[in-house]
């Protein structure tokens, strides 16, 4: 019999949350933190080491003998350097357990080796982490449970400044919005919200694989996707799968994932099985942005400690296996003021919500105007085999707003008076079954950035990276809307205010509702309508890029201080850079498990088909060996395409590899990139190199392999098939 569990009574438990701050610390200590985290007043250092010193108690008694500045630099994992807490050696030889508030606040990692594009060079270490208060510290604990380590989260910085992490940008786009939108609001005549917060909720997909199966494929160690694998018999195509009963190994998994999360204070929520066999889904409950995000980080590893007890692996990669979904995450995103009031909560009659309507129609602008970098925003090697792969949304970004909404619209562009629809019951037609109210708006999966009734899920988003920069993105965007609204109405007389609302909301729409489409985003039709509407279609990374470094984007982020201009070149060359080495990462490994591996057992097959035939004729001198003949020739086809398709991988490999610019001088580069782009164009280059010659070889190269596969037993196969990944768990 399984052991009872009270959710409440372990939620939180590893969490210095506000609870525990409220019965440890003194009150005025308390009161002056949470002027700190609610306000962002200045934390004074005797009111640091009050805080530092009960948090060490407390970690201390959760059996923690180190600590650690919990940071995200640019690699898109986090990063962690632990410290005990013991001080220097009395004279007696004994020591003390001390943390001061010093090293609370700051701590200072090396930064010569985390991903700069240039603002640092190697022989520049120093950096600084520096405590973000208003996300909560926590002890993590072994797997065995025998070690504990205390969690501060940070951001992280270099010492001249720059933001080399994903929290400080997005900690000051939160800034931006709040600022903006809490002007919008007066003008509104809302005098008591004092900040507004965006909110969000990530939906995490992810596979499960047999961990001893997962350490045959080299291919998922060092790539995280399977570079080769021909289709399994049965697929998804019965879609039985989808939500159905969770298998008893997933079951425990679960059980204990959902557990280990809930001590951290993650409200994890829904779990179910997704589309593609071995894939799954966790959802949490929402919560501010920068929290999610930090959230988010900890679920993906949590994932992988939980699996690795249970003997499984946990595949994070967007397309870990070919013709079948891959996974990603859907990123729920709204505004909530510090009243408890949802900005984006249309009510039950939209049409008269005239603060509802300026902040969609905001919402809307923003996604219009800043389309290439939301697209930017989930840019990855891994996310470009699923977006417009009909199972995620395109390339093109546009806004689904559902029926209702989208007649209230166009009643305000038309002036004309919206009647309303009404709540309608519905009656499924059992008697026994109860009626309830129909939804406003049907859900739309095929598009990026859907109204889902109180908030915008953006579902574009790769199940491997973080969900920062995004969230930075789309704040940002919508602040620059806010503001612009709030420029155009701040000196409109009060009788006035509500015709030149009205005309505000009305201009927005007829300007950017070429972004709204409420139709099927999988079709080739809605493709070519939206390039007739003059939407970006950036089909890959390499194509979305170099819109990064856009005038006008340069310009969104440096207006609001989220990035400087050096930041956001900085960040570009990363990227690009960052693609280039997964695909050369890729290629390599490919090569190696042709050569190695996959080659041999062709050949190895091969001559136990001509010792078969053999012995057939030394028994038989005139039976037939046609259809081991026929084996052979064919066998030895695909070899020669294998072979082939190797050295031509192999050749262009070099050949983007040589188009590649290390840059030896960082600081020379800074100048460079300062005064002209050539350098980033050179890394553009390799990245389009990689993606046009050296993406599609080894495509070429798979085909010839996956059908040799189909060819051979397993047991001269030197990896498990997908049969064997997919359903044995």
């Amino acid at each position: 019999m399984s052991e009872w569990i009270s959710v409440a009574e372990i939620f939180g438990e590893n969490v210095f949350n506000d609870a525990v701050m409220q019965e440890r610390l003194p009150k005025k200590t308390y009161k002056e933190l949470k002027k700190t985290i609610e306000e962002g007043k200045e934390l004074q250092a005797a009111t640091a080491d009050v805080i530092a010193h009960e948090m060490k108690e407390w970690a201390i008694e959760k059996g923690a003998t180190h600590y650690s500045h919990w940071f995200q630099p640019l690699t898109g994992a986090t990063a962690e350097k632990h410290d005990s807490f013991i001080s220097a050696p009395k004279s007696d030889g004994k020591i003390l357990m001390e943390f001061s508030g010093k090293e609370l606040i700051k701590g200072e990692p090396d930064a010569s080796s985390f991903p700069s594009g240039g603002l640092r060079s190697t022989f520049e270490a120093r950096g600084y982490t520096a405590w973000d208060c208003t996300s909560p510290a926590f002890v993590k604990k072994s797997p065995d449970g025998k070690r504990s380590i205390l969690y501060i989260p940070t951001a992280f910085c270099s010492y001249t400044g720059e933001a080399l992490d994903q929290k400080t940008p997005l900690l000051r786009s939160m800034e931006a919005i709040n600022k903006q939108s809490i002007r919008l609001l007066r003008l509104f005549g809302n005098t008591t919200s004092q900040k507004v917060t965006p909110s969000v909720g990530v939906e995490q997909e992810y596979f499960l694989v047999d961990r001893d199966k997962y350490l045959k494929r080299e291919d998922l160690i060092f790539a995280g996707r399977t570079l080769f694998g021909a289709p399994a018999p049965k697929g998804q195509e019965l879609e039985d799968h989808y939500f159905g009963t969770i298998r008893e190994r997933i079951g425990s998994f679960m059980k204990d994932l959902n557990i280990e999360l809930w001590k951290l204070g993650v409200t994890a929520k829904t779990q179910h099985n997704e589309v593609a066999p071995a894939q799954h889904e966790l959802a949490p409950v929402f919560d501010t942005t920068n929290v999610a995000v930090d959230h988010n980080q900890l679920t993906m590893e949590v994932m992988k400690k939980v699996a690795d007890k249970h003997g499984l692996v946990c595949l994070l990669h967007e397309k870990p296996f070919e013709g079948i979904n891959g996974s990603g995450k859907h990123n729920n995103w709204s505004m909530i003021t510090d009243t408890g009031v949802n900005i984006l909560d249309p009510g039950k009659t939209p049409a008269e919500n005239t603060q509802f309507l300026i902040f969609l129609t905001a919402v809307i602008k923003a996604v219009d105007e800043y389309a290439d970098v939301l697209r930017i925003s989930v840019a990855s090697a891994g996310n470009d085999h699923r977006l417009g792969a009909n199972e995620a949304p395109p390339a093109v970004v546009s806004v689904f707003l559902g029926d209702e909404l989208t007649e209230v619209l166009k009643s305000i562009e038309n002036d004309e008076y919206f009647a309303g629809s009404r709540a309608v019951q519905m009656d499924i037609g059992a008697k026994v079954l109860p009626h309830f109210v129909k939804d406003n708006t049907d859900r739309n999966r095929t598009s990026p950035f859907a109204f889902t009734g109180n908030k915008f899920e953006f579902r574009m988003l790769g199940s491997e990276a973080s969900v920062a920069n995004p969230n930075i993105i789309l704040n940002t965007a919508v602040a620059e809307c806010v503001h612009q609204f709030a420029e155009q109405l701040k000196d409109v007389p009060e009788d006035k205010m509500e015709d030149a609302i009205h005309e505000l909301i009305k201009k927005t729409i007829i300007d950017h509702k070429r972004v709204i489409f409420n139709g099927n985003g999988y079709t080739d039709e809605w493709i070519e309508e939206a390039t007739k509407r003059g939407l970006f279609n950036l089909k890959s990374t390499p194509d979305a890029l170099p819109q990064w470094i856009a005038d006008k984007n340069i310009e969104l982020f440096t207006k609001y201080h989220i990035f400087t201009k050096e930041e956001i070149e900085s960040r570009y060359e990363i990227w690009l850079e960052s693609y280039s080495k997964i695909l050369n990462i890729e290629s390599n490994t490919m090569v190696e498990m042709v050569q190695k591996d996959f080659l041999p057992s062709v050949f190895a097959y091969i001559d136990k088909v001509a010792a078969t035939a053999v012995a057939k004729k030394s028994v038989v001198s005139d039976v037939s060996t046609a259809s081991e003949g026929k084996l052979i020739k064919e066998l030895s086809q695909l070899a020669d395409e294998i072979s082939t398709g190797l050295e031509t991988l192999k050749a262009d490999t070099a050949k983007a590899l040589a188009t590649e610019d290390p840059l030896a001088n960082a600081k020379a580069y800074q100048t460079v990139v300062l005064s002209d782009m050539d350098e980033l164009r050179k890394s553009v280059d390799a990245a389009k190199l990689y993606q046009a010659e050296v993406l599609e070889d080894m495509e070429e190269l798979r085909k010839s392999a996956d059908e040799a596969e189909t060819l051979i037993p397993d047991d001269l196969l030197p990896y498990p098939t997908y049969d064997k990944l997919l359903f044995s768990v």
